[in-house]
């Protein structure tokens, strides 16, 4: 197992996401924009044991979230999976945010993803076989959170459009769509989100899905 890197490893589901890839005794990638967070997210994986590396990068510099995946491949191979978690989720109502705000928003949610996939994606398709994951949501359009509800819009197209160019080399793409407020204990709790991404990354190649859904869990 060449392991798996999550871009966005914050609190909440991206530290859920690397604890349950961790437990399966894949390596883990570790990128975040601050040595805090790292910190505190490779604390969150030390008790599986499995190799850990980190990087400080910032998912709208291409050249420095390049130079982090290149780290993480040249400590422990191409990835086995690639997971996408970064975004910028603010309230934004039709005309309220600046022309500047949009396309910052948009640089975040849609094409850091596009960039970090661009990277890894021809060798996991050179290799044949891998999986590039990107956290989703707004399973419907809110006009409370438009910067938002486009870039998630942006998500679901770029995973048709990475499945489309890398899937038949065995690359298999797909979202996992968050309908509300992550936070332990509640229905979005993300230790159950991140059982979606596990799933995800474990299908069979017949019957691959596009997208996952979370829309809370009973409890």
């Amino acid at each position: 197992m060449s392991g798996a890197v999550i871009i966005g490893a914050g609190p909440g589901i991206g530290q859920a996401v690397a604890r349950r890839f961790a437990r399966e005794g894949l390596p883990i990638g570790l990128i975040a924009r601050s040595e805090r967070t790292l910190r505190a997210a490779a604390e969150a994986v030390a008790p599986s044991g499995v190799p850990v590396v980190t990087s400080e990068a910032d998912s709208t510099d291409q050249a420095g979230l390049n130079a982090a995946l290149d780290q993480a491949v040249s400590a422990h191979g191409v990835p086995d999976v690639l997971v996408y978690n970064a975004a910028i989720i603010q309230p934004d109502a039709p005309g309220e945010l600046p022309v500047r705000g949009h396309m910052e928003a948009w640089a975040v949610n849609v094409v850091g993803a596009l960039n970090a996939a661009a990277h890894v994606a021809p060798a996991m398709a050179a290799r044949g076989h891998g999986t590039i994951l990107i956290t989703g949501g707004m399973p419907e359009p809110e006009p409370r959170y438009v910067s938002l509800s486009l870039g998630k819009a942006g998500v679901r197209t770029l995973v048709t459009l990475l499945g489309q160019e890398y899937g038949p080399a065995g690359v298999h793409v797909a979202s996992v769509t968050v309908a509300g407020p992550v936070a332990p204990g509640t229905d979005f709790d993300p230790d159950d989100i991140a059982e979606h991404y596990w799933r995800l990354h474990t299908q069979p190649r017949h019957r691959w899905t596009r997208e996952a859904l979370h829309a809370g869990s009973p409890r």
